[in-house]
């Protein structure tokens, strides 16, 4: 059975509010796990149906195997260092043979971390208070290896923003304590994204459509494509007669003079970040 899900609305700044439970941000993707007459079937948020790409998480720890509906998000957890790895999760989830969805869920097991319950012993709970859906799933559920329960805090959501900076988790959910399982974009759940900060010099333009191409310490390059204000874009136009340092096919290559400020939530396996965002020009 499949269950729409509520989404979060986001917000830019964490804040503290004693009507309001804070959890950790997982960095995974939506999963709901339904189970009737012992059968467990997956789905991602858009309803497609992905049990057999996670079978570690077919055996479901609900105390009595009653039917159930839960919501949370499944992550890959590296095991020697505790970092959840996005990269790692997608890997998993594009693979397409069985024997390498087996091999995988040894291998590379993922972690279903659950946060809510939506039905429960044939009752739809989804009109319940969230305290109260809480309750039930800190009863029913039995944590394991592959299953965890997301922890909460109540109404410090700046403590545990700071808690969490120099962590793993992506941020941090703010969920009003009387809200009902919306099955919608709900403002009473908030996301509170943790960004990382880089300076980085740009060292050209795309000549057909909009881009700067920026240059990372780690090595590699980039495109900035994405949240850059038309005045940013006309300024640096401004000057990049005066800074050209050849072209190509695609770019106009410039001396890097100039630097960008950016802030990504994620980053890859090599270390660079993934999908940057400008925040704006840097000195020196």
């Amino acid at each position: 059975m499949f269950l729409p899900p509520t989404l979060l609305e986001r917000t830019e700044l964490p804040f503290d509010d004693d009507s309001y439970i804070f959890e950790p941000k997982i960095d995974g993707h939506r999963l709901l796990l339904s189970m009737e007459n012992g059968v467990p079937r997956l789905y991602t948020r858009h309803g497609f149906d992905v049990t057999g790409q996670y079978p570690e998480l077919h055996r479901v720890p609900v105390s009595d195997g009653t039917d159930v509906v839960l919501d949370g998000e499944v992550a890959a957890v590296d095991p020697a260092s505790g970092e959840i790895r996005f990269d790692t999760l997608m890997e998993r989830y594009r693979l397409k043979k069985g024997i390498d969805i087996r091999e995988a869920s040894v291998t590379r097991p993922v972690v279903y971390f659950v946060f809510d319950v939506l039905r429960y012993g044939g009752e739809d709970w989804r009109g319940k208070p969230l305290m109260e859906r809480r309750k039930c799933l800190e009863r029913i559920l039995e944590p394991n290896g592959r299953f965890l329960l997301v922890p909460a805090v109540e109404g410090e959501g700046k403590r545990l923003y700071e808690a969490i900076r120099d962590g793993m988790a992506e941020g941090i959910v703010a969920k009003c304590k009387d809200s009902v399982y919306a099955g919608r974009r709900d403002p009473n759940w908030l996301k509170i994204d943790r960004y990382r900060f880089k300076t980085v010099p740009i060292i050209g333009y795309r000549k057909n459509g909009f881009g700067w191409l920026i240059r990372y310490e780690e090595g590699g390059t980039d495109v900035l494509q994405e949240s850059v204000p038309l005045p940013y874009r006309q300024a640096l136009l401004g000057v990049a007669g005066a800074i050209a340092a050849g072209e190509d096919r695609n770019f106009v290559y410039v001396e890097p003079v100039l630097k960008a400020r950016i802030r990504y939530r994620r980053r890859a396996a090599d270390g660079t970040p993934r999908s940057p965002e400008f925040v704006g020009f840097a000195n020196g």
